[in-house]
């Protein structure tokens, strides 16, 4: 591809799918077979793709926690796309919480933060395992996001929130509130700033998460 001065620098914060890829533990893992190849005389090479509605960079719509939620197909796609901050959070050993948003001092008006935690260097493992000691949002974190606007949160492991937390506070506060909550992000080496995010789900008819290819420009 051949880029003009002025053109915007691309960035692919997403999660390759392969059958080695983590994924959630009581979510399906992935298949790739082969339904139709040209090495057996077929005309084209065709593959059937076996995964979860949660798998790698995704989406979480209302519905995932919401019974009577709004599913991936009707998340409005302006709040897909647009202005986005990326934070640097690396040095959050744990919990993502108020204390820590507050501290951030956003300027007015952003409505899409990106967090860029330890996490990412997860992604840096060829076939990761899953652990329990990965940065997350916590209850009162979800709230402040709220609160100050924000209609899209980015996190760069398979959930926002701490796994077993009882009654999933971070999930239903955002969700309830109609956050849209982007999950399995890769942001390893990307540096905190302003970026245009782009970031559009499998349009999963009623479905209750998609897979996402996400990017963010630079100018």
């Amino acid at each position: 591809m051949r880029h003009l001065p002025g053109d915007p620098e691309i960035i692919d914060i997403s999660l390759g799918i392969s059958p080695s890829m983590l994924t959630w533990p009581s979510d399906p893992g992935v298949k790739i077979e082969p339904a139709s190849r040209i090495s057996a005389g077929k005309a084209a090479n065709v593959s059937e793709l076996h995964c979860g509605t949660h798998t790698g960079t995704h989406i979480d719509p209302p519905l995932h926690f919401l019974a009577d939620g709004a599913p991936i197909d009707q998340i409005p796609v302006d709040a897909l796309i647009g202005p986005a901050v990326v934070v640097d959070l690396t040095s959050v050993e744990y919990d993502i919480d108020a204390e820590v948003l507050e501290s951030l001092n956003l300027p007015a008006g952003v409505e899409r933060l990106l967090c860029h935690t330890r996490n990412s260097e997860f992604w840096r493992e060829e076939s990761p395992e899953f652990t329990e000691d990965y940065v997350a949002v916590t209850a009162d974190g979800a709230a402040w996001l709220v609160e100050h606007g924000i209609r899209l949160i980015g996190v760069d492991y398979l959930s926002v929130e701490h796994r077993g937390t009882p009654g999933h506070p971070t999930h239903m506060t955002l969700l309830g509130a109609g956050v849209v909550i982007v999950e399995g992000m890769n942001l390893d080496g990307v540096p905190a700033g302003d970026y245009t995010l782009v970031c559009l789900p499998l349009k999963i008819v009623d479905g209750d998460g998609g897979p996402a290819r996400a990017v963010l420009l630079k100018t």
